[in-house]
């Protein structure tokens, strides 16, 4: 049993085998449907939510999970060992990792001799689970809290986000464009290229094409890393396994790719960019070694 017990939520956008195969604990995020509330990959899944979401005229709200549910994560593990690392998306896109912090407070009042440490990634999606991931890897062979902490913060400048969506339909319906940037961006079919800087969502640009936001993925990646250079990357998408699969190919063409990883993004994610998401997050492998 790993000495450090990681825990973090649904956001992370791990495959769904991976909490329990690297003993991750797992808060789900919740997510409103009309007037009905289910908990991100525990009530629904992320295919039943994305079939919902392609005919749905209202969009879905979502919220970060509550100290309550962290508390409760903190205190099972507790039972079980003295070190824990809580692991969460940007704190300017959510609520989750301030709502860890008032669940440590509450939890360090409650046990002794525990230590917990709550991570804000300044990052999402796989970005985000790469954390977790190698995070539990380091924990499954043996690594200590300290360890664990210097290997995210290794990771956190250096791990990045790559993203289009399909349509801009959810942007709008999710108050994140106005009417007419939706208009004209669905008349010239117009797909927005984003990115995660410091904790806070950036514009890289747009295409017409998906092969041609493909290849400039492709190429912000080799300058980060150069062409051929050894990458970890995760292909996210929301029901899009064609698309995956091709971004997939392009990486694996250009790159080392020292894993790779495909997933569908996460519930509460994908609400804000629909059906057709697709993406890549990645880091440089040599970031693993101290």
């Amino acid at each position: 049993m790993s000495r450090v017990a990681v825990i973090t939520d649904s956001c992370a956008s791990l495959p769904d085998e991976f909490y329990e195969k690297y003993d991750i604990a797992m808060v789900p995020y919740y997510v409103h449907i009309g007037n009905r509330s289910v908990r991100d990959l525990v009530d629904m899944t992320r295919e039943e939510f994305l079939q919902h979401l392609r005919t749905a005229t209202e969009l879905p709200k979502t919220a970060n999970p509550g100290a309550g549910d962290y508390l409760q994560k903190f205190q099972d593990a507790a039972r079980r060992t003295t070190e824990i690392v809580s692991i969460h998306m940007t704190s300017l896109g959510s609520g989750a990792y301030q709502a860890a912090l008032v669940a440590r407070e509450m939890a360090l009042q409650q046990v002794s001799g525990v230590r917990i440490e709550v991570v804000d990634t300044r990052n999402v999606a796989m970005a985000h689970g790469w954390m977790v991931l190698e995070a539990a890897r380091a924990a499954q062979a043996g690594a200590r809290l300290d360890d664990i902490l210097a290997l995210i913060q290794r990771m956190i400048p250096v791990t990045r986000m790559l993203q289009t969506a399909d349509t801009l339909r959810y942007l709008y319906m999710g108050g994140r464009i106005g009417r007419a940037q939706h208009l004209a961006g669905s008349l010239l079919r117009i797909r927005p290229l984003i990115s995660m800087e410091d904790g806070v969502i950036v514009a890289l640009g747009q295409e017409r094409s998906r092969s041609a936001i493909y290849q400039r993925m492709v190429d912000l990646i080799a300058q980060k890393v150069g062409r051929g250079g050894s990458i970890k990357a995760a292909v996210i998408h929301a029901a899009d396994e064609g698309a995956a699969g091709t971004l997939r190919r392009l990486l694996e063409e250009n790159f080392r790719c020292v894993e790779m990883l495909v997933t569908n993004l996460s519930s509460a994610l994908a609400v804000h960019t629909g059906p057709g998401t697709v993406g890549v997050c990645y880091f440089p492998a040599e970031v693993l070694q101290p």
